[in-house]
């Protein structure tokens, strides 16, 4: 069943554009399916946030994969997992514990959490052949270039030049789909995808509107920890509204009216 779910996953990629709203529980997960959509994708920081931790591998790798595996149990469509860099498990691990926990498809990005900056293209590149000889076809890997965000130390168009060099290492090296994260042009966004052979992961913005990554050639769109930062800001926005309706003085107001 799990290779099943994988080959329909990689199918995905191909055709229509994959939209993954990312969810975090099993009811976020159970929400997603129930509106029609065919994957469930977690974001590690609302999986993280969810769990009383802070995103970038601080959360312990065991509780992160028990909440992939609740998850994976709740709904009949594959899943796939931001495992942020790999939480330092060797390829044969990782991928054990992935498939353990139902997962038939991860992102894996090319930051590195303990000496900071990006790890070397080969490095990271040689990380995911040997994930891939571990998984053979049962996971569908979604390789992360972070040379987008501000800590890789790339700026200009440079950004986009070491994203697509990290993107063809990546695909040589078995990378399902390759994710360009932080881009925010559709004109670096096209510059990738056109540079880059096989799929290519996107994110919406002001330039970036769905019907606008499609006509760049972007296979699938993700939207991280969206959907649970915003349930988090109504929730916020119910409550101060409660407590004005309750006589109560909310938090802030005596300051903000010095």
């Amino acid at each position: 069943m799990s290779d099943l779910k994988a080959d329909l996953l990689r199918e995905l990629h191909h055709g229509k554009l994959l939209v993954l709203p990312n969810a975090w529980d099993e009811a976020s997960a159970e929400l997603v399916v129930h509106m029609g959509f065919p994957v469930v994708a977690t974001s590690s920081a609302a999986v993280a946030d969810a769990l009383g931790y802070e995103d970038g591998e601080r959360a312990p790798w065991r509780e992160m994969f028990a909440a992939v595996a609740r998850i994976a149990r709740a709904v009949p469509v594959p899943v796939t997992v931001d495992a942020e860099a790999g939480y330092g498990l060797e390829p044969d691990q990782l991928v054990a514990e992935l498939l353990t926990a139902g997962a038939v498809g991860c992102n894996l990005e090319d930051t590195d959490h303990r000496a900071g900056g990006l790890v070397a293209a080969p490095a990271q590149a040689d990380r995911l052949a040997a994930i891939r000889a571990a998984a053979g076809e049962s996971l569908v890997l979604n390789a992360r270039i972070d040379t987008f965000l501000p800590p890789s130390g790339f700026s200009g168009a440079e950004r986009a030049d070491e994203a697509i060099r990290r993107g063809r290492l990546y695909r040589e090296a078995g990378a399902d789909c390759v994710y360009p994260i932080g881009i925010s042009t559709a004109a670096d966004l096209g510059k990738v995808v056109a540079g880059v052979p096989g799929p290519v992961n996107g994110n919406t913005g002001a330039e970036l509107e769905l019907d606008t990554l499609a006509a760049l050639g972007v296979a699938r769109v993700s939207f991280g920890p969206r959907f649970y930062r915003a349930g988090m800001a109504a929730m916020r926005g119910s409550l101060a509204e409660l407590r004005i309706a309750a006589g109560m003085e909310v938090p802030g107001a005596r300051a903000a009216g010095r």
